[in-house]
């Protein structure tokens, strides 16, 4: 399984971060940790949102979409 994530900052709730991971314990303990330099600033993060894909070229696709403008409004609404 791929996962689609939205994280949420603990401390700036109105920050989010949108990526993609095989295995999201993991991947939101290296954001927690800092590990990560696009997030390194405003952790701790919390997971708003995931969504299981069984095709990687599908998440990628619409991780790439989560992050457009009309991707953003989207997530606003709905995620």
């Amino acid at each position: 399984m791929q996962y689609v994530y939205i994280l949420r900052s603990v401390d700036d709730p109105e920050r989010h971060y949108v990526g993609t991971t095989g295995d999201l314990k993991a991947r939101l303990a290296a954001h927690n940790a800092g590990s990560v330099s696009h997030t390194s600033k405003y952790g701790p993060w919390q997971i708003k949102t995931y969504l299981a894909f069984a095709d990687v070229r599908q998440a990628h696709a619409f991780e790439t979409y989560l992050k457009s403008a009309s991707g953003r409004a989207f997530a606003k609404r709905r995620l």
